[in-house]
């Protein structure tokens, strides 16, 4: 299988993939749902932050600056708190308020569909550096899409939505995954000095997810028994992506 073929079918994998799982958690019970998601988040947070500290960050020193991958990671994370407090002002119009719970089911599938198109692009940079980066890449992403495809589902079936249309329009916004890996992949294959900084992007990104959005949520439970489940399973997805990086 060609280098191209395994990006794609890792590009699916972390985006179909991680709708039907998201889906098949649709059918348990409300109440094991909502126990079964702070696992899932704190072994999506442990996924992202290996890959971002082992994977993408360490593969960027090797081919650019210090200096300048470091800038660029420290830059992304100013943008992205930048971009969500746009998202935030443009649906709040007090000084405080939840964004998420006044989206819009349209601007839900626009949003999640350009997230995955980008994932895409991410993925296509990693297997452009190695294929054991790009399986721990998207492992990562299929780890944090599964809880985040979750919550799209319940926000479209709480507009009024039936399971059956949220579960298409979902598909066909995961889809977006695809034409972001071919067109990541011959874009960076022609401009490969530009993979380093896109890596360190996408590990800004990373970041910024595990720590500003999936960590407060772990935050919620606070007792010894919950917090030290919370910990191995974050230790679970760090030595997940070490496991892939080391193995290959």
């Amino acid at each position: 299988m060609s280098l191209l073929n395994q990006a794609l079918l890792f590009g699916l994998l972390g985006s179909v993939g991680a709708m039907a799982g998201a889906a098949l958690l649709l059918v348990f019970p409300n109440a094991l749902r909502t126990r079964l998601l702070p696992y899932l988040l704190s072994y999506a947070t442990g996924t992202l932050l290996g890959a971002a500290f082992l994977g993408m960050i360490p593969s960027s020193l090797a081919k650019a600056p210090a200096v300048l991958v470091s800038g660029t990671v420290l830059a992304g994370l100013v943008l992205f708190f930048m971009l969500e407090k746009a998202v935030i002002w443009r649906h709040c119009h007090s000084g405080e308020c939840e964004a998420h719970g006044r989206q819009s089911g349209s601007l839900i599938l626009f949003g999640d569909a350009f997230h995955n198109f980008v994932d895409g692009v991410v993925i296509a940079a990693a297997f452009l550096i190695s294929p054991a980066l790009g399986v721990a890449t998207a492992l990562a992403v299929i780890a944090h899409e599964i809880p985040q495809e979750l919550g799209d589902f319940a926000i479209l079936l709480h507009n009024g939505m039936g399971k059956a249309r949220a579960f298409a329009y979902n598909l066909l916004s995961s889809l977006a995954t695809l034409p972001g890996v071919v067109l990541g992949w011959f874009w960076l294959d022609d401009v490969r000095q530009a993979i380093p900084f896109v890596l360190a992007l996408s590990a800004a990104s990373f970041i910024y997810i595990a720590v500003s959005d999936l960590v407060p949520s772990l935050h919620r439970q606070t007792g010894v028994k919950a917090s030290l489940v919370q910990l191995i399973l974050m230790l679970a997805g760090i030595g997940t992506i070490a496991l892939f990086r080391m193995g290959h």
